[in-house]
């Protein structure tokens, strides 16, 4: 699930009461033109090419499924709070997509299998990213890719995972790993920021 824009909300939130005002904040809810249109320009380049499945894991409201859906992809979102799926499931109506309750660590998608799992702000949040990232890896059809935004937010006590010690988690289970920085480009976060933020595309060999 995606948190905060400073990443600093912990993991043991009600994000069932935080659902209402999630989107409020800008790289949420995408409201800003501007916020959505470098969303929408990075998705692109992160996801394949040709229209496939795609695994939201974490969805949260559901704004970056929304970006996938319109880029012709089929989304499947799961996310563990009701209140944050009922909102993706509304913020999606009528799209090819589906939204399920469910852990983002292990998602209840049964034998699915995905073209891309596009995750954003979780992996920093679970006691075991490196299970995670061997189930989403799982997950992926051949040829597929996992999409990771994730960084390491706050000075004085620093939490998220810093990009070097996620790709070291990934070098056993991609043949590939591109790391792209997102803290110099304002336009993604609607204000100027000093943390560390990146995406990680990494394909599986």
């Amino acid at each position: 699930m995606t948190n905060d824009s400073d990443g600093t909300t912990p993991p043991g939130v009600d994000w069932d009461a935080q659902a209402a005002a999630f989107d409020d904040e800008p790289d949420h809810g995408l409201r800003d033109a501007g916020v959505r249109r470098a969303w929408a320009r990075r998705l692109s380049s992160w996801l394949p090419a040709r229209p496939g499945d795609v695994l939201d894991a974490g969805c949260g409201t559901g704004s970056l499924s929304l970006l996938a859906a319109e880029q012709g992809h089929r989304v499947t979102g799961v996310d563990r709070s009701p209140a944050m799926v009922e909102r993706a499931r509304a913020k999606l109506a009528g799209r090819d997509a589906v939204f399920l309750t469910g852990d983002a660590a292990a998602p209840p998608v049964g034998q699915q299998r995905f073209d891309a799992v596009l995750v954003r702000h979780v992996l920093w949040t679970l006691p075991d990213p490196g299970r995670a990232l061997r189930h989403w890896r799982e997950l992926l059809r051949p040829g597929g890719r996992l999409i990771l935004v994730e960084g390491v937010w706050g000075t004085v006590a620093p939490v998220g995972i810093p990009a070097d010690r996620l790709t070291a988690l990934l070098t056993p289970l991609a043949g590939r790993v591109r790391v792209e920085r997102l803290s110099d480009d304002a336009s993604l976060w609607g204000r100027e920021v000093d943390d560390e933020r990146y995406a990680v595309v990494a394909e599986p060999a």
